[in-house]
């Protein structure tokens, strides 16, 4: 090729690279400004005088954020997974004080879990808002329990005419193992201290033992009828009505022909059933229209980020709060997990702080590694003995190896619905010798001592081994009494009987001693401020940083940017049914092996 045909085609390949660098430049500052404005649409706020604040949970109602995932956020339609309690708990509360607030509209189609303790936490929220004189209507397509027990705090309770109220009661219910172990040769060998550590009975029966039916009977029936009174009271309804609702749901639909929101409708569990544009009409009559065609509205995380942005957080607050939200799992952790070493270095920070007078850990957690546990507890110990008062408040549940952190306080607050004490230890290993025989696979070999090479999982558990583990396990649960003893001012013969791993409930906790006071995060705050001789209650939370990725995609993922609808449609179901199972899964990483964890605990 000639010289004068080199340099052409250098010139013309010069040309189409600059042009692909011009094109993936545009492209990358198109898909820029597409997200600063999509993120200013989201987090501009606009607060009519005289409109309605829509408050309205979405996925599960949490204490704490779990550690942002790019994947479980793409299978939510683009909607957040997680509503943090304290938000609407501060939304309303802002509004209640707000003059631009005349009315709210509770929201509760996207509603998926809030459980018990934070529901009536919420409620006590929503009746400060109605005794301010503010209306509350309540609207969903159909409820369930959890959305009901927010409902029934309305003024007026909504359902459209194709929805209902679905109430079944509380229960536990449980697969159990043995024989499928069986016929998969596995040994399952279990090492457990308490008469009611029944987590891991699945392992061993086929059926639920008697033990486990009086405890899990002794917290279900106090919860159900807390929920009942709550329900009647805030209906004006029949003990004897609303139990027959439940309890013959199939003749209740028989006298409506089938109809659910008319039975609901009949025994006064609503108030009038509406469509979703009736509703809208119904609304603009109190707030009017905007240029949209909506009625006067703001959105709570809208109006929550207006009201934080204006309402600074004090940095000087005396008293610090510290979420303890999930499984307790050795060394550190992600948001959503309790990290034995990263809860740790939170508490020495609040310790190290000199601004911070006292300290409120709010724990939400059924437990786990009992190393963990310990870790924990020490540093609240340090905290403590550097003359700062440390008050516990336990929201849906505090127990095993939540309730093995909260023991040392000063002042332990629990909800009347809290699930707590579970007082126990266990550990469980299993041994596939048999299953590797009948597959031909044999195991053999030597070693310098009695135990070398006997804890193995192809082998059978030599009863030195095995002998080992239970006493190990005797220790802990020795450990755990003492520190509930030292920890509630009793005598370690006094603590045995309420302990065992029997799980209770909030209101039975507080009689027996193990909890100091009923109530939620707001009064543990103040009685930490009391206790440390402050004039007033006013409070940070402490959080481990998020990395700069995890911020920019949480907030990418609460300004609606990303959405599964760029998923296909079959994955996107796909990741919303099996995501929430391997999230919910237990990390077993005690460096013995013990834990101190109610698996069976499911916040009602």
């Amino acid at each position: 090729m000639s010289q004068k045909n080199r340099g052409f085609f250098s010139r013309m390949l010069a040309v189409i690279d600059a042009m692909r660098r011009w094109i993936v430049n545009l492209l990358f500052l198109f898909f820029f400004g597409f997200m600063l404005f999509s993120l200013y649409n989201a987090f501009r706020i606009d607060v009519p005088g005289g409109g309605a604040l829509v408050l309205m949970p979405e996925g599960n109602v949490v204490e704490e954020y779990t550690a942002v995932d790019a994947l479980t956020q793409l299978s939510a339609d683009g909607r957040p997974q997680e509503t943090l309690l304290q938000d609407l708990i501060d939304a309303v509360d802002y509004a209640r004080e707000d003059s631009s607030i005349k009315v709210m509209l509770l929201l509760l189609d996207d509603l998926q879990h809030i459980g018990m303790a934070k529901g009536l936490e919420l409620g006590e929220a929503l009746q400060r808002f109605r005794e301010s004189g503010k209306e509350i209507v309540a609207m969903s397509g159909s409820y369930d329990q959890d959305s009901y027990l927010l409902a029934a705090n309305a003024d007026r309770v909504l359902v459209h005419n194709m929805g209902g109220v679905s109430i079944e009661g509380f229960s536990v219910v449980r697969n159990y193992l043995r024989d499928a172990l069986e016929k998969l040769k596995v040994t399952m060998h279990v090492f457990k201290v308490g008469s009611y550590k029944s987590a891991v009975e699945p392992l061993l029966r086929n059926d639920m033992s008697e033990e486990a039916r009086e405890a899990n009977r002794g917290w279900l029936e106090p919860l159900w009828d807390l929920y009942r009174d709550r329900i009647v009271a805030a209906r004006n309804i029949t003990v004897n009505d609303f139990d027959y609702y439940v309890n013959n749901i199939d003749r209740v639909l028989a006298g409506s022909g089938g109809d659910a929101a008319q039975a609901a409708l009949d025994y006064g569990l609503v108030d009038g059933i509406v469509s979703r544009p009736t509703l809208s009409n119904m609304m603009a009559e109190q707030v009017g229209w905007d240029e949209d065609g909506y009625f006067n509205q703001v959105y709570y995380r809208n109006y929550l980020r207006f009201k934080r942005a204006v309402n600074l957080p004090n940095n000087d607050a005396g008293v610090g709060v510290i979420i303890a939200s999930g499984n307790i799992v050795d060394g550190d952790q992600p948001p959503g997990t309790i990290g034995g070493d990263s809860l740790a270095r939170l508490v020495r920070q609040a310790r190290l702080d000199n601004k911070l007078k006292a300290l409120v850990l709010r724990v939400d957690s059924g437990g786990g590694s009992a190393f963990a546990s310990e870790v924990i507890r020490a540093e609240l110990e340090a905290l403590q003995q550097a003359g700062k008062p440390l008050v516990v408040s336990m929201s849906s549940m505090a127990a095993s190896g939540g309730y093995w952190i909260a023991a040392g306080a000063d002042e332990i607050w629990a909800s009347p619905a809290t699930l707590t004490g579970s007082i126990g230890i266990f550990g469980a290993f299993p041994t596939a010798e048999r299953l590797l025989e009948d597959l031909g696979v044999h195991t053999d070999g030597i070693g310098t001592t009695a135990v070398a090479g006997k804890l193995r999982v192809d082998r059978p558990l030599d009863p030195i081994v095995a002998r080992a583990i239970q006493r190990g396990i005797e220790h802990g649960y020795q450990r755990f009494i003492n520190v509930v003893a030292e920890g509630r001012g009793k005598l370690p013969e006094q603590v045995k009987p309420i302990a065992e791993g029997r799980v209770w409930s909030g209101m039975d906790a507080h009689e027996l001693g193990l909890v100091d006071r009923l109530g939620g995060l707001d009064g543990a705050i103040t009685s930490a401020a009391q206790l440390a001789g402050l004039s007033d209650d006013s409070h940070r939370v402490l959080r481990l940083p998020l990395s700069p990725e995890e911020e920019l995609l949480r907030w990418i993922m609460e300004a609606g940017v990303v959405s599964s609808q760029w998923l296909p449609a079959s994955v996107s179901t796909l990741l919303q049914q099996w995501l929430p199972s391997v999230k919910a899964m237990p990390v077993l990483n005690d460096p013995r092996g013990v834990y101190a964890q109610c698996l069976l605990c499911a916040a009602p």
